[in-house]
């Protein structure tokens, strides 16, 4: 009768938590936003992944009921619709304005339309088109929508041949349209009006929703989903980017990286592939310094997939091992878009292996198609719950040399066009950066347009800049860059001024300055000569080396040149030199690394200790682990948890109402249908009783004496199961 009373009780505890936790998560009030996913679906069970906000993609009117069955399920609603392209036919056909704009979609010099589907456009920004999208997002803002996003504002740097651009033209250099092809100048003066008429647009969007915001008493945000600059270059893409911190009504970003970015190939010591986790980092990493020091909120995008359907799950989870690693050493972002398109990701089908390796004759209906491994979704929950808790205070790195950066301007955007496009594979960038990134040297890109906000280049002793493939925007960084150098910085110069592009008709050569190139206004503003050399400069020094960085990316030997001129820098700015194979960071409890291909360090490094693995879906237990080249690491440190109370240190759901009484853990768990579970928790002692919501839900139960946790494995439920454990 004692034992069934005491059950009766449990029971009603457990079951008591379960309904104060669906209560919590439909409290309107919430305003915790770490983490969100985006998607075009209603509410389906299957993409319940239990993130803070939902991005509900789209301003049509069927958003209004999409958005209600989201905020039914307690999430808070965000609403994502495209800047340069969208299901916009009755703005382009006329339905709208009774005007046809069908001139406004973007085209090459051959007269072909750029478009992002059929019928679907990338547009010239005109301003009609603003106003346009005004309505659709008021639309969104009065069915509930708590933050708009204005996805992707982008123009081809191929584009720039429609009629409406050649009126934009006419308007914006009160001149006749110059054809872009026929020089670097045309092509320059091109990409900054495309680059403003972008920042226009967001600037009327942006608003439009402050002043309905202030109308109708709700402080509805403004943020821009966007490529890397780095990308947008890489691919031929201009976008305003760093500008759009300078609008008052953008409150951020969500930086959008992932395989499909990150994979492009690029050259290291004359071999030209894919370097995912390192190009990932440089994204990342130039997102990071678009915010930093300026108050606004960036978002990182992690895609466990990627929009190219021909790679296998095995591809893809690699891929996105090599980006989510990437996008955690960047500490001072802790807020993430855990996954856009949730329903391709756990409902899509993808070939068992790369079309690229089929053989003759092999198609995808002979190879056959496969929806996500269960291992894989468990191990993508996990990580998505953990994103939730990164904002760590507690930051040590274990690598090679810091406090280096590498400069670079969202000008790289303008150069990547005939007549005289910058180097392809975009050497200019990486042959200075890789080098650096493969001797664990956590050497990010750092933006130009921002040097001049008040400590931003504090946290750097050595800085690399280089006028091939990018210029200068403004005369005055110089100033700023020369006041950092006499304050005891090392800016490192590589260039050897034979970019085409120097002779643009810009600041450097116009209005009485004659300057045949601007690094020669970078050696007046210091005080130095335009000769190769090395030069005191106040506290610090400048190191002009005449070589061209993207032919160091073609050059086998080009890794060791640039690292014996990095060397000079380092002994001139008092920095040691350390070079190791891999990035090991510590963020809290966390414990991020990345080992790195290509180095010619031979000494492994390996982790002893108490750790959960969060990149296996049984959350293994390990005690020693090796960073191996090409390695991507996340685990928890169990040393960081109170040996005598109960903890769920990881799981592969959403855990609410956590809570030890006494001898006893209890807690909830909710994730999304068809997937499977793994919760790991960390208790004094082994545990005795194990009590759910709902019999018979578990799978597995498996106790570790040697790290005091015990594995819980079940399949995953929206509404969510009770737990109570005892010891």
């Amino acid at each position: 009768m004692k034992e069934m009373l005491i059950l009766c009780v449990m029971i009603l505890c457990v079951l008591s938590v379960s309904i104060f936790a669906a209560i919590d998560r439909g409290d309107p009030n919430q305003k915790e936003e770490r983490t969100s996913f985006q998607d075009a679906w209603s509410f389906d069970p299957r993409i319940d992944i239990k993130t803070d906000v939902v991005m509900v993609y789209g301003i049509d009117a069927g958003v209004v009921d999409k958005i209600k069955t989201w905020k039914d399920r307690g999430y808070i609603i965000h609403v994502m619709t495209g800047a340069s392209w969208g299901h916009y036919q009755d703005f382009l056909f006329g339905e709208w304005d009774g005007v046809n704009h069908e001139d406004a979609g973007q085209k090459d010099r051959y007269g072909n339309e750029i478009n992002h589907g059929p019928t679907v456009p990338y547009m010239v920004p005109v301003k009609s088109y603003g106003k346009y999208l005004c309505e659709g997002v008021k639309r969104a803002i009065d069915a509930g929508a708590e933050a708009i996003h204005m996805e992707e504002p982008e123009f081809w740097t191929r584009a720039g041949y429609s009629e409406a651009f050649k009126r934009e033209w006419q308007d914006y250099y009160n001149e006749e349209w110059i054809p872009q092809h026929e020089s670097p100048d045309a092509q320059y003066r091109s990409s900054k009006l495309k680059y403003y008429l972008y920042r226009r647009e967001l600037t009327e969007v942006f608003n439009f929703i402050r002043e309905y915001s202030k109308e109708i008493g709700r402080d509805v945000k403004c943020y821009v989903p966007t490529h890397s600059m780095i990308n947008y270059a890489w691919w031929g893409i201009v976008s305003p980017e760093a500008s759009l911190v300078q609008i008052d009504g953008c409150d951020g970003y969500i930086g959008q990286v992932w395989t499909g970015t990150s994979r492009t190939a690029n050259n290291y010591k004359g071999v030209q592939k894919e370097r995912t986790f390192e190009s990932a980092f440089c994204e990342y990493g130039i997102l990071n310094n678009l915010v930093k020091s300026t108050g606004k909120r960036m978002w990182y995008l992690n895609d466990p997939v990627e929009d190219n359907g021909d790679y296998c799950w095995t591809d893809y989870k690699m891929n996105w091992e090599s980006t989510l690693t990437a996008s955690l050493l960047w500490t001072d972002v802790y807020r993430y878009e855990v996954m856009p398109w949730t329903s391709r990701v756990f409902t899509g089908l993808y070939p068992k292996k790369n079309v690229k390796d089929f053989e003759p004759g092999e198609t995808r209906e002979s190879v056959g198609t496969e929806i996500i491994p269960a291992d894989y979704a468990t191990e993508l929950m996990t990580v998505c719950m953990e994103l939730n808790n990164m904002n760590q205070k507690d930051i040590k790195w274990n690598s090679g040399s810091e406090r280096v950066g590498v400069l670079i301007s969202d000008t790289l955007m303008f150069q990547r066009m005939a007549p005289s496009s910058s180097d392809g594979p975009f050497g200019s960038f990486f042959g200075i950066s890789m080098p650096l990134i493969k001797r664990g040297m956590p050497a990010g890109p750092v933006q130009l347009e921002n040097v001049n906000i008040k400590d931003y280049l504090k946290p750097y002793d050595v800085l690399f800049l280089t006028y091939e493939g990018m210029k200068p925007p403004r005369a005055d960084i110089h100033s700023d860059l020369a006041e950092w150098v006499k304050a005891g910085g090392v800016l490192i110069f590589i260039d050897d001024d034979k970019d085409p592009y120097n002779e643009v008709k810009e600041w450097w050569n116009q209005d009485g300055n004659k300057y045949d190139f601007p690094r020669q206004h970078l050696c007046d503003t210091l005080g130095v000569s335009t000769d190769e050399g090395t030069y005191k400069v106040g506290k610090g020094a400048f190191i002009f080396k005449k070589q061209s960085p993207a032919a160091l990316s073609y050059d086998a030997n080009g890794s060791e040149k640039l690292a014996n001129i990095a060397k000079e820098g380092f002994k001139l700015a008092n920095l040691p030199w350390k070079e190791t194979y891999y990035f090991l960071l510590y963020r809290g409890p966390y414990v991020i690394a990345s080992g790195m291909d290509e180095s010619n360090i031979s000494n492994k490094k390996t982790l002893k200790g108490m750790y959960v693995d969060l990149f296996d879906p049984k959350l293994a237990v390990k005690t020693s682990v090796t960073i191996e080249p090409n390695s991507r690491i996340l685990l928890k440190d169990l040393e960081k948890y109170d040996k005598n109370k109960a903890a769920v240190v990881a799981s592969a759901s959403k855990i609410l109402k956590e809570e030890q009484t006494g001898n006893s853990i209890t807690f909830t768990s909710e994730g999304p249908a068809d997937t499977v579970c793994s919760t790991r928790i960390i208790m004094p002692a082994k545990p005795k009783n194990i009590y759910t919501s709902r019999e018979g839900i578990l799978e597995e139960q498996l106790w570790d004496e040697k790290s005091k946790t015990l594995l819980l494995r079940y399949a995953n439920k929206p509404e969510g199961y009770a737990f109570s454990i005892s010891w």
